[in-house]
């Protein structure tokens, strides 16, 4: 399952139109991400795992330059760097991120101390 989100294609189980899933979908989580080793956007981890041949791999911290995160309110994309310094605000449209996502940061990113 698939939906455009601002232009670009986000894998998702149930995506609606800001990039929530079936798994996470409160008001902020509105952030989609592309996963290292498919290159492809994401919901979350668990649409990752759902849908996917694959294992994940994770960014290295050497490419947080990558713009990977996708704000699903405005469409503006952030590099890893960018989003981790975020303060969870998109510095695009002042949308709010759910800070809770800090704990599945591992699943995304090699050692995501900025």
């Amino acid at each position: 399952m698939s939906a455009h989100i601002h232009g670009t294609k986000v894998h998702g189980v149930k995506p609606d139109d800001s990039s929530r899933c079936a798994h996470y979908h409160q008001s902020n989580d509105i952030i989609a991400i592309q996963f290292y080793c498919c290159r492809q956007f994401y919901c979350c981890y668990k649409c990752h795992e759902e849908l996917c041949s694959h294992p994940p791999s994770r960014w290295p911290e050497e490419q947080f330059h990558e713009k990977a995160i996708l704000c699903g309110n405005c469409g503006t994309f952030l590099s890893i760097r960018e989003y981790l310094q975020s303060g969870y605000i998109c510095p695009c449209c002042q949308a709010l991120f759910n800070p809770a996502c800090k704990y599945h940061y591992s699943l995304y990113f090699q050692d995501p101390s900025c």
